[in-house]
């Protein structure tokens, strides 16, 4: 595995950066070095999606899946991870829908498109988990005359499914203390997948990522949180992260937002462009994100419109799409800066990368070219016809 033995600053000459990009959930990293006399620039990105999942991406049959494991639903042949490759993203955290309260667990790919499945898997990368909130989950079960279909029916259905993986933890935890005192008749509680997974949560195993729109939300699922005992690694879309940024701040949680969407639906009514950069100036660790397969190609161009709603500075704009991406996923220790011990998963760019006429001429992830614009039949190094 190519690992980095230099490490550069962030400055107006050298720009480290990840990609981000989210709606299901994929994450994607690219460090950057910024144009010295020829204009090339190195970038790695990272980023949050639904990218390579298919139809796969939500198990809409309840609304607390937990069980359910993103990697048995990934397609490492779809093309949509040698898009985002040769946008410059190298590594995405993949992501169940929104669907579920608690829908499935996630998996972290790196884009080594041409390589096999389990090549493309994120080595060591911590396990993480997604909720939703909101208009979704209460939309698709409310549609079928079933609970949950209201704000006040998600939440009970998430406080019901902690409470029973509490009680799961209980008694797991009595068996245990049996069996230790040496009592031969202890029985061992039955083996649940579902309260095994959400136990895990309780248990501080899982980073918890949380699809979430309104200020009032935000502030119900940080009060769960504590009162269940877990944390929240980061809230997505997060439009109105703008109204309580000091609450979300204070409590450590990182948001993975959209540059200027609005109006989509009614949960986006409130949003503004400069919800990053208010954000941000809190406290709150922001990344942007794209919940589309082609955004996902394009987000250098998405961080670039937080310097024009916000003023964010190019440093700024570059680590919402790299390092605070990164660290949204928990693999900062390796991705999502040019640094010493870290991986080399580098893009290099022709020209200015936070505009639409930069575009990267080469893409490394651990050393090896994966893609290289000036090659024949795609610039794919690594892919043959049929693998």
């Amino acid at each position: 595995m190519g690992r980095s033995t230099t490490r550069l600053p962030l400055s107006s000459a050298f720009w480290v950066a990840i990609l981000l990009s989210v709606p299901g959930t994929a994450a994607a990293q690219t460090s950057a070095v910024a144009p010295t006399h020829n204009g090339v620039v190195i970038k790695n990105a990272v980023v949050i999606s639904h990218l390579a999942l298919d139809d796969d991406v939500n198990e809409a049959t309840s609304p607390i899946t937990p069980q359910m494991m993103m990697i048995d639903a990934f397609d490492y042949q779809d093309k949509a991870i040698y898009r985002a490759l040769a946008g410059g993203v190298t590594t995405s955290l993949l992501l169940h829908g929104s669907a579920n309260m608690i829908g499935g667990q996630s998996v972290v790919i790196k884009h080594k498109y041409g390589a096999n499945r389990d090549a493309m898997l994120f080595p060591g990368a911590p396990r993480s988990i997604k909720f939703a909130s909101g208009e979704n989950p209460k939309r698709v079960y409310g549609s079928r005359d079933q609970l949950p279909s209201t704000r006040m029916g998600n939440f009970a259905v998430q406080r019901e499914a902690l409470l029973q993986a509490q009680d799961y933890i209980r008694e797991w935890d009595d068996y245990n203390a049996k069996v230790k005192r040496g009592d031969r008749d202890a029985k061992p509680p039955k083996h649940d997948l579902k309260l095994e997974a959400l136990a895990d949560i309780l248990r501080g195993k899982f980073l918890v990522h949380i699809h979430c729109y309104r200020a009032d939300e935000f502030l119900t699922e940080i009060a769960m949180a504590k009162e269940f005992g877990y944390k929240i690694r980061a809230f997505h879309h997060a439009l109105e992260a703008y109204k309580v940024p000091e609450k979300i701040a204070a409590e450590n949680i990182g948001i993975a937002t959209f540059a200027d969407w609005w109006g989509y639906k009614q949960e986006a009514w409130d949003a503004i462009p400069w919800n990053a950069v208010m954000s941000m100036r809190k406290g709150v660790r922001v990344a942007i994100k794209s919940d589309s397969d082609d955004f996902a190609r394009r987000l250098n161009q998405e961080a670039a419109k937080t310097m024009h709603y916000g003023g964010a500075t190019e440093d700024e704009a570059l680590k919402m799409i790299t390092l605070n991406a990164a660290w949204i996923i928990g693999v900062d220790d390796r991705v999502g800066s040019i640094d010493v011990g870290k991986d080399a998963d580098l893009v290099i760019w022709d020209g200015y990368p936070l505009s639409s006429y930069g575009v990267p001429s080469k893409v490394l992830i651990d050393g090896d070219v994966y893609f290289d614009r000036s090659l024949p039949h795609y610039g794919m190094p690594h892919y043959s016809e049929g693998q």
